[in-house]
């Protein structure tokens, strides 16, 4: 008969050091954007204004009649008509904190770190630049269905690929060269 496996000692050290960290990393959020940059808003007015850019030069590339509204520059407009407004909510610097976080706090070389956080956070902009580009597509064709895939859809989509890219993270680049040929064989 089997019986049950307790957790190790380095694995529970390990758990405790990600929740420590997580904390941290959460308290620094708190103070540094909800606190601060929050009130002051000019990163979030630029990350809103950047994507619907992006999300209009999308469109445009495929041939839609997409263009940024010349009353507000977080407004993209198809054929005229105002489609999608891109808020502090929706302009992805939640997603990248979350992402780049879960990689800070869990166990990992430093070198795979620095750059596996810049290649997820772009990853992740990308998706996002075209979650509000097919958004924008919704409101023209479907606009019925917009709030639900806004709400449901997307938010699904969006995160599960985030977790994939945790996942990725967790099972395949946060070990050593050592941990992976020992995996490995």
């Amino acid at each position: 008969m089997n019986s049950p496996t307790i957790p190790s000692r380095a694995g529970n050290q390990l758990l405790f050091r990600f929740l420590a960290v997580a904390i941290i990393i959460y308290l620094i959020w708190f103070f540094g954007y909800e606190q601060w940059l929050a009130q002051d808003r000019r990163l979030d007015n630029y990350l809103c204004t950047q994507i619907t850019a992006a999300a209009v030069w999308c469109l445009q590339l495929a041939n839609f009649q997409a263009a940024i509204s010349p009353y507000a520059a977080n407004l993209i407009t198809m054929n005229g008509q105002p489609a999608v407004v891109v808020g502090p909510p929706c302009n992805g610097l939640v997603l990248y904190a979350l992402f780049a976080g879960f990689v800070v706090a869990f166990p990992g070389p430093w070198q795979r770190k620095l750059w596996y956080i810049p290649v997820g956070i772009v990853v992740i902009w990308g998706l996002n630049v075209l979650r509000v580009a097919a958004l924008a597509v919704n409101q023209y064709y479907a606009h019925a269905s917009v709030d639900f895939n806004h709400h449901y859809t997307f938010t699904f989509v969006v995160y599960a690929f985030i977790f994939g890219l945790w996942m990725l993270w967790a099972q395949r680049l946060s070990r050593t060269d050592n941990q992976t040929d020992t995996a490995s064989a």
